[in-house]
């Protein structure tokens, strides 16, 4: 779903970061149409831009596709960083693991985005099949268009409800059909999140838990013997005292503070670059990866 409004105003710095007055921005956590965004990879590169931003991590959940696409329109304008966003479970818990500087042409995760993809196709026929049963159907062909060439996720069925008028917001959709509770919910084959830190770095990229909200520590301590770098402190769903609690482990535990807004489109949450994320967190995250190649 799309992330909740930032607490802050853009330039007002939460707990633990920077001043806004005078840094550069930048923005590490931002999706295309080739997962649940609605910008293409060129014209986020070209909001960027205007935005003034001097780096952009493409993150799409389980996709690197929309990468190469960013990298051409930005031409210098700005640093397009590879990046991806992997859906897994922990603990019972939903997880979701960032990954920077991947190369999105290693073999081992692009079996494993295949894989995915799949996966996120007979899932979207299964909710699909139980919005039938339940009086509700929406069009699968719909869904699939408006997943266009990115992976099809529940915010494409969100939008299919909310069209045919069977609920009023994609907020109710996911709270009584889609979400974990929803009596259409169908959930994915679990994917290990130890497993999805590995797999980024066999990538060669770094690994940053994604908007920790209400995981305990134990669970971040649970990834690090799988390579975890990061933690994501700047985020919109996270209010002052969250970002205070994760900067805190991030600091204790030697992990990197990063951040960013999430950002699915225009009119659908945080702007972007709005998270006044600081620049050492890119050079933090550009170090381990660095040293990790080595």
């Amino acid at each position: 779903m799309t992330a909740a409004r930032p607490s802050g105003r853009p330039g007002h710095s939460p707990a633990g970061a920077p001043a806004g007055a005078g840094r550069r921005r930048l923005e590490l956590h931002a999706h295309s149409h080739f997962s649940d965004g609605s910008l293409s990879p060129a014209a986020l590169v070209e909001l960027a831009v205007e935005r003034g931003l001097f780096a952009l991590a493409v993150t799409d959940h389980d996709s690197v596709d929309g990468i190469a696409p960013a990298a051409e329109a930005a031409r210098g304008r700005l640093e397009v960083l590879p990046g991806i966003e992997v859906s897994s479970t922990l603990a019972g818990h939903d997880v979701h693991i960032l990954g920077y500087f991947v190369d999105p042409a290693s073999p081992g995760l692009d079996e494993s985005l295949g894989r995915f993809r799949q996966e996120r196709r007979e899932r979207a026929h299964a909710i699909l099949d139980r919005l039938v049963a339940l009086g509700m159907p929406v069009s699968a062909e719909q869904v699939f268009a408006a997943a266009g060439p990115g992976v099809v996720g529940r915010p494409h069925i969100a939008h299919a409800l909310v069209a045919a008028g069977h609920v009023p917001s994609l907020e109710v959709a996911f709270q009584r059909l889609l979400g974990r509770r929803g009596s259409a919910y169908v959930p994915r084959p679990a994917f290990a999140s130890t497993g999805a830190v590995r797999m980024i770095r066999e990538a060669g990229g770094v690994a940053v838990l994604a908007h920790p909200g209400t995981l305990g520590r134990g669970l971040v301590e649970t990834l690090l013997d799988s390579g975890l770098a990061g933690i994501e402190v700047w985020h919109p769903q996270h209010g002052p005292a969250s970002q205070r609690q994760w900067l805190r482990v991030a600091r204790e535990l030697g992990l990197v503070a990063t951040g960013g807004s999430d950002f699915h489109g225009p009119q659908r949450g945080a702007g972007l670059g709005d998270m006044p994320v600081p620049e050492t967190a890119l050079e933090a995250l550009r170090a381990r990866a660095a040293s990790a190649a080595r």
